[in-house]
């Protein structure tokens, strides 16, 4: 017997033993159909099916995260299977260490995820709790916490979460890696590998070492005169050597190091090494108590700035800078509650868990304004978010500090949905001079410019963007197909789309609205039946609501498209 770790799947039609009674050889064509297309999604997300038993099918795969997708997608293919619908099915999802004999999959696991599958609902994706910590940060959709169940055969509880719904769009996931020619090295570029938390597994040390790291890139960011990749582009070269970082990103420097927090005291090894020859040009050890680390944040990043460019002054970071805050407790908590939230809207725990980081952050410095901002930004993810709330905290946290980038994009964005435009423009523009360098705030304003009809304009954005983190994620990659569409670049769109690795629900939208635009009505109702089928609350309102433009006729024309393809009202 040979032995491996595999996420399972269980697929099982639901109610078929009445449906058999009803019309047997009716039936049995029906199941047939439905569990080929079961088998057919399984095999394009890169899984195998080692067992058809009957009205199930089971299925293994190497990545959880593939699992889940194909999940997903099984149900919007069941959709498209005459007199079928997602409910005639429900899946069980886990992962476990499982024996192979001759192909067939055997054990515990297997037997667990039959379980979890036998007692979801009707067209429901049920899994376990491993499954879900091992896909929080790629995965494509929100599940609901349903607490610990028991299962017949099976000697301990298992913690359960159903999937709830499929992102509209995606912040963290990984998307395609840009296909432009790595830049030559510009004179002023700059990467911050990700700080290791030199000897320690404590989850506290390892935000703390993520935080400084992302600290490290905000502020080198606001220097005009350098050019910093984000963030996202650096932890995806995280352990690669400093050369090889060089090459890989385009970059004339980069700043790695280590971490260490001593009781108050906090040890910092940094070196900046120049990545032609491989050779560090400056280097520091520092050890200092935690309540002199904003000011060792200045030195760090003068001293940075100034090796890179051979002329520029300390007063350039200086004046750039913006303390978030003096406390040691504030800031600890303000970077768990980071942590959460990068795990945010996979559960609304994570949500909630990062919100309470952020509130304890602000209730030990009153002044934190950075704080403020990231809770609204949690809190945007939650369906009963209160709006009324959010911009009260977001204008209370520009009180404390105008320039802060983060909150000035996100009170920009409201601004959109209450169409109040001339506005949300003050606010982007702030952000982005802000943080000229930072691909996220960058990326993000291009949406401002597509909902005013400045296509070119957001274009330019999402291009340097792009340069700034060419590990391009999927929402840069939405924003781009949405600027092909509305320049009438329909094929363009579409090619962009089709090589994203999950193609979320706004993506599905922007696809079936081109292939409209191009006369293909046909393969527009087939995506629109698999979006439909995967979110059955996706209608025309739901779009008017989320695709807002300062010219309507331009909305009207893209709803009017998704009807023509069978969009619900």
């Amino acid at each position: 017997m040979h032995r491996k770790l595999a996420t399972i799947l269980v697929g099982d039609i639901v109610g078929s033993t009445l449906q058999m009674e009803r019309d047997e050889e009716g039936s049995v064509r029906r199941f047939q159909n439905c569990l080929g297309a079961v088998a057919q999604t399984v095999n394009e997300h890169d899984g195998r099916v080692f067992s058809r038993a009957g009205d199930a099918v089971l299925a293994e795969f190497s990545s959880p995260v593939n699992a889940l997708r194909a999940a997903m997608e099984a149900r919007g293919a069941l959709a498209r299977v005459d007199a079928s619908s997602p409910k005639d099915m429900r899946f069980g999802l886990h992962i476990a260490d499982v024996m192979d004999v001759e192909g067939d999959l055997r054990g515990d696991g297997v037997n667990i995820a039959a379980r979890i599958q036998s007692e979801a609902e009707p067209g429901a994706i049920d899994t376990s709790r491993l499954l879900v910590d091992q896909v929080r940060r790629n995965s494509p959709c929100i599940f609901d916490d349903l607490g610990e169940r028991t299962f017949k055969g099976i000697s301990e509880p298992i913690q359960i979460f159903r999937v709830r719904d499929e992102f509209a769009s995606q912040r963290w996931q990984p998307g395609r890696e840009s296909t432009a020619k790595t830049p030559d090295k510009r004179p002023h570029s700059i990467a911050v590998a990700p700080l290791a938390a030199a000897g320690s597994a404590d989850e506290t040390q390892k935000a703390l070492a993520g935080g400084m790291t992302d600290d490290l890139i905000l502020e080198l960011s606001r220097v005009s005169r350098l050019f910093v990749v984000s963030s996202s582009a650096s932890a995806a070269v995280a352990g690669m050597e400093p050369k090889a970082i060089g090459d890989r990103l385009g970059v004339r420097y980069v700043l790695s190091g280590s971490m260490r927090l001593l009781g108050d005291r906090i040890r910092l090894n940094l070196s900046l090494t120049e990545t032609d020859a491989g050779q560090v040009v400056w280097s520091d050890r520092v050890q200092r108590p935690f309540d002199e680390f904003l000011d060792l944040m200045d030195e760090i990043t003068a001293q940075v700035s100034a090796t890179v460019t051979g002329r520029m002054l300390v007063a350039d970071t200086e004046v750039a800078r913006r303390k978030p805050t003096g406390s040691l407790t504030a800031y600890e908590y303000y970077l768990r509650g980071l942590d959460s939230y990068r795990r945010g809207g996979v559960t609304d725990d994570n949500i909630r868990e990062s919100m309470e980081w952020f509130d304890k952050a602000v209730e030990a410095d009153p002044n934190f304004a950075r704080a403020r901002a990231m809770w609204v930004c949690s809190a945007s993810w939650l369906d009963d978010y209160d709006w009324d709330d959010g911009r009260k905290r977001l204008r209370s946290a520009l009180e404390i500090d105008p320039d802060d980038p983060e909150a000035n994009r996100v009170l920009g964005s409201i601004l959109i949905w209450e169409r109040r435009f001339d506005e949300s423009r003050a606010f982007h523009e702030r952000a982005m001079r802000n943080a000229p360098n930072d691909a996220y705030i960058l990326g993000k304003s291009a949406g401002y410019y597509l909902c005013v009809g400045e296509i070119e304009k957001a274009l330019e954005l999402l291009d340097k963007a792009e340069a700034l983190d060419p590990f391009v994620p999927v929402w840069l990659t939405e924003q781009r197909a949405a600027a092909y569409y509305l320049l009438g670049r329909y094929a363009d769109a579409i090619a962009l789309i089709k090589g994203l690795p999950y193609q979320t629900r706004d993506c599905r939208m922007y696809r079936a609205a081109c292939h409209v635009a191009l006369g293909d009505t046909e393969t527009a109702r087939e995506i629109v039946q698999i979006a439909t089928g995967m979110t059955p609350d996706l209608t025309q309102s739901y779009m008017r609501k989320r695709e807002v433009f300062q010219d309507s006729r331009v909305q009207d024309e893209l709803i009017a498209r998704l009807a023509d393809a069978g969009l619900p009202e």
